[in-house]
Order: C-alpha cells, then structure tokens, then sequence
C-alpha cells in the first residue's frame, strides 16, 4: 500500500523539512515503512509525487513533480525539495495495487485548483470499473489517462462535485469551494463506489468487496481526508493528524538504533506555544516518534482542515458504529499491507491468516516498535 502525507501552514515552510529531513520523513517510508508489515512487498518503492501551491499571481493550480523512480533514488526530488518553499503541500509513496508503473498512475491528481490522492483500494474494482466509468459525465470520462482506481476515484469525485452544482473548472475565489463542498463530494464518492460494489451479483464476487478508501482532497484552501473501511467488522488504514504552531527540528537530542543510521536525518517535533495551529499534518505513518505529536484519526471518519482548524467528522452510513466500545479487527488491511492502529494509537495486534511463526515474530517487532513510538491517549474531535 501506498503512505501520503499533507501540510497546510500559515506560512511557507521549505519542502526538504518534510520530505526529506525528518527521521521518519516521506522519502524514509518509501524504503522504511514502519507501520508497513507486507514483508512480501516491504517497499513503497513504485514512485512517487508531490503537489504544492505557489504564489497566486502564477494561479490557482498547483505544481506537481511525479516520478516512477523510487524516492530514495530520485536526486531531483533532493534538488527541488531544499529549494522549494509553499503553505500547502501533498506528498505520496506509491505501492501499487491497480494499475502499472507510469507517471500518470502516480499521485497525486489534478484538477484546475484540486489535488488528490489515495491510500488503500477500491473492493472489486475490475467488476465495477465499467459501471463506474459509465455514471461519469462525459468530460470526466475523458479526464483519466492513466490506469489506476485511484485515479476513476477523483474522476469520480470531480462527476460529484459537478452533479452537486459546483463546477470543478471554476476559480473557485479567495476561499476555495469551502471545506463542506469537499467534504460532501468525498462522502458521495464513498457512497457511490459502495453503491456500485452492493449491486456485484454474489456469484460474481471472486474478489474481495471490502474497500480501503483513505483520500485527501484540497482546493488550495481547505484539505478533506477521510479514513474509511466499507466494513462493520474490520479497521481501515492508518491515518493520523498533529498540530501546533512550529515544526523545528530537535537539537541537542542524540539518535540511538536504526534513527542513527543516516546522519543527514534530523529529529523533529511539532511545538505548541498556545492553542493555536499555525501548523497541520496529517500522515498515513507519523514523520516523528515524538509520544506527544499524534493523533489518531478515528476509524470511518473525515478529518478537515479550514482556517486551520482540525474537525473530525464520523461517516455515518451502514457501515457505522455509535458504540465506542465497538471492536473491529486488524486481518483484513493487514493482508492488504496495512498495520492498524485501533483509537488507543496502538497498533492491533492479529496474524493474518497462513503467516509463518516466523514472520508473525518479524510483525511483533515492528509492532513493538510503533507502540513505543506512539502515544497511547484518547482521541480529539476538534483540536485548535
């Protein structure tokens, strides 16, 4: 599976300070991903993509840079990264799942002012993806050149901005669409991709239904993601958020086990003066293994950044629980390659069916190395 990771700030921060600088950065998931634990296919290693936002003389659309070389092995990703500077920026991993290795299969998407992407999977997509392409208005029909869900996703999405009265050609003024157009085009996304699984004859579902559908969506002003299972029963990919009002590197602090392995990566922390947040992340694997920085974004929910406030929204449709004491389990994403982490931050531990005794003791390591990693708190509906 794929790793993504977003930043919205009230000031430009150098791309390097994400991407590349961090211990546990976006660049060291792509060959270190520690809460990764597809031992199959350990890498995130299918190329990758950033999209950022520039001055608004140059216009509303974003920059984008993909690359089917692995990011650990692109020098002009280095190049770009520590001398670009924006306030809002997406960067994504890929692992690939549908579609081949192309530059137009990598993330993220765009759209005029809307960039997107995509962690996880869309359940029985190759039975679907006729349906699906068929209920596009024709413009979006046309739009996808490449070959991967993710991408009939955000065409998917853009057919549902549409149909909602929201033309996604338009430049969309000083604050975007608003936060709570994306947010109903993502949840109509969702409900549509479900519809067109529910309607697979059962004689028909040799693949697997359940669908992993963590997106992030933006029009330069307001950021939507969601983490989302289409199952009652089983948890979705990990996603977590931190805010505050600087992002500095920690010095003074020395690196011990596989951090000091690189000297060029730099410990960092996410500060928090007063109950402001100048600074959001949101990040399928946390960039740090500060206790304090994350937190979980709970299960079958949305996360919205607007004005920089974080607000955390449950998806309430049948997939969705109102007990909190409600148990869902690690198996399925974890045979997707997904590690789980349950609202306690602490990865759920559960052996995915026909694993050897010996890859289950390589899983609880890098379990163990999460949990130290990662706070144990309850979770923030509404952080400032």
């Amino acid at each position: 599976m794929c790793r993504f990771m977003v930043y919205k700030g009230k000031d430009e921060i150098l791309l390097s300070e994400l991407i590349l600088n961090p211990t546990h950065s976006i660049l060291t998931q792509s060959f270190d991903s520690r809460l990764r634990l597809d031992r199959r296919r350990p890498h995130n290693g299918d190329g990758f993509g950033i999209g950022y936002y520039t001055s608004p003389t140059l216009g509303p659309e974003p920059c984008v840079f993909t690359s089917t070389i692995p990011a650990w092995n692109s020098p002009n990703l280095s190049r770009l990264a520590s001398k670009t500077t924006s306030s809002l920026i997406f960067a994504h991993v890929r692992a690939t799942t549908e579609g081949n290795l192309s530059d137009s299969n990598c993330h993220p998407f765009i759209h005029k002012s809307l960039m997107f992407m995509h962690n996880g999977g869309i359940g029985c997509f190759r039975h679907i993806k006729r349906k699906l392409a068929m209920s596009l208005g024709e413009r979006w029909f046309g739009y996808v050149q490449g070959s991967t869900d993710s991408e009939w996703a955000f065409a998917l999405l853009l057919d549902c901005l549409e149909k909602s009265g929201h033309d996604p050609d338009s430049v969309s003024g000083e604050k975007g669409f608003g936060h709570s157009v994306l947010r109903k085009a993502i949840l109509k996304t969702i409900e549509r991709i479900n519809g067109f699984i529910s309607e697979i004859p059962n004689k028909d579902r040799i693949e697997d239904s359940r669908s992993l559908l963590n997106f992030a969506v933006t029009d330069g002003h307001s950021v939507v993601c969601s983490r989302y299972v289409s199952s009652k029963k089983d948890e979705a990919a990990s996603l977590f958020f931190s805010s505050g009002t600087s992002w500095k590197e920690r010095r003074g602090a020395k690196k011990t086990g596989p951090e000091a392995v690189d000297p060029e990566q730099k410990d960092y922390v996410m500060e928090r003066r007063d109950k402001g947040s100048d600074i959001v992340l949101v990040a399928s694997e946390p960039l740090t293994f500060e206790r304090d920085n994350w937190v979980t974004v709970p299960t079958n929910s949305t996360l919205t950044i607007s004005n920089q406030t974080v607000m955390i929204h449950p998806i309430m449709d049948e997939f969705y629980s109102s007990n909190p004491a409600h148990k869902r389990s690690a198996g399925f994403a974890q045979a997707k390659g997904q590690t789980i982490t349950g609202p306690d931050k602490r990865v759920l531990e559960q052996a995915i069916t026909g694993s050897s005794s010996g890859s289950r003791s390589t899983q609880s390591s890098g379990e163990d190395m999460v949990n130290e990693a990662v706070q144990t708190e309850g979770q923030a509906l509404a952080v400032r």
